[in-house]
């Protein structure tokens, strides 16, 4: 990454123990050059807490979980560094990982080191030297649609995540075990959570032939070229597996922000992104390209995209339950209840298109 979205100073109350963990790298990794190990935080992001390492001209990314108590099996260390080893080598916008350990007097958690990519991550703006031309942003757009293609043309029955997911059922088991995640992180009561529960429940199409899924490709996951030609990284690899690959679109435009969506949207999750801009595809051209590029039948889109918001809210929901019991300070996290409310209301709406 560059100065332009790149890392801030550790946050109060997540700093490392720099002592300890430059005695585990040298310990653990080859060539590591002589050398103070400076530390700074990735500052985007509501979940993991993601580092850059730096010793001299070394450097490397170091992912653990949160702190405070998570939900069942999320944030699992080990497992996102197994995907990553399985898929680098196939999909080489994936970080090369390095190691992993479950040593938890190192960090204070399992966690995993992994290849320091270098590029542009866009969010809520451009970089202050590029002027965001309407083809500018369509490119942009149409090149993570054919990412995401590509990735859905791996043939996960070549890799090792042949052992590590179970597709059959795949859309089955997301629906109950979001519906159960939600129960168990529930705070304020939420107009209409029945009526979508069980329409979820109801409704689930017939899933297409399954494939790897990375489940939250999202624009400030990845990263670009300098000069903004290509992709050159996708991070968060937490909830790959192998599924529905319509689930993957809907997840995309559950996060997906345009020019005519409510303020609410918009702003839940901070300053509305750059993807509110002319040039830009809608949902709609997003889905209809990944359609016409990847021959896949879309009929049953509102599914995928009223599970995707309903998916978005539990996630937030988890967040904003560790929040109000203490467990977390980040006052990002004060008015989430709001934007969940306002994402459970559009997975409503959606039902309905």
């Amino acid at each position: 990454m560059n100065e332009f979205s790149d890392t801030v100073p550790v946050r109060k109350g997540e700093e490392l123990e720099i002592p300890r963990l430059e005695h585990f790298l040298q310990e653990n990794l080859e060539d590591l050059p002589a050398g103070n190990l400076e530390i700074k935080q990735f500052g985007a992001g509501h979940s993991n807490l993601t580092y850059q390492l730096k010793i001299d001209n070394w450097e490397a990314v170091l992912r653990r979980p949160p702190h405070g108590p998570v939900a069942p099996k999320a944030h699992d260390m080990k497992r996102e560094f197994q995907i990553l080893n399985e898929v680098h080598t196939l999909y080489p916008l994936a970080p090369k990982p390095f190691l992993y350990s479950d040593d938890e007097s190192i960090v204070g958690s399992p966690f995993f080191i992994m290849e320091r990519k270098r590029g542009i991550v866009l969010d809520t703006s451009f970089p202050p030297n590029v002027a965001p031309k309407p083809q500018l942003c369509r490119d942009i757009s149409e090149k993570m649609v054919d990412n995401l293609i590509r990735l859905h043309e791996i043939d996960y029955k070549e890799t090792g995540l042949v052992r590590m997911a179970k597709p059959e059922g795949f859309m089955e088991r997301q629906v109950q075990g979001w519906i159960t995640r939600y129960e168990r992180a529930k705070t304020d009561d939420v107009t209409g959570i029945e009526t979508l529960k069980k329409w979820l429940i109801n409704s689930i199409p017939f899933s297409a032939a399954p494939t790897i899924i990375h489940y939250d490709y999202k624009l400030n996951n990845m990263m670009f070229s300098d000069n903004l030609s290509e992709m050159v990284g996708l991070f968060d690899w937490e909830m790959t597996t192998v599924g529905d690959p319509l689930a993957d679109v809907g997840a995309a435009m559950s996060y997906w922000i345009q020019a005519s969506d409510s303020d609410l949207l918009k702003q839940g999750l901070g300053k509305p992104r750059i993807t509110v801009l002319e040039g830009f595809l809608t949902r709609d051209e997003f889905i209809e390209r990944y359609a016409q590029k990847s021959g896949r039948d879309v009929s049953a889109m509102n599914f995928y995209l009223s599970f995707a918001y309903f998916k978005l809210a539990v996630i937030c929901q988890q967040i904003y339950y560790r929040y109000k019991k203490g467990q977390t300070r980040d006052p990002r996290f004060a008015h989430f209840g709001i934007f969940i409310n306002g994402l459970i209301q559009t997975a409503v709406a959606s039902t309905k298109s």
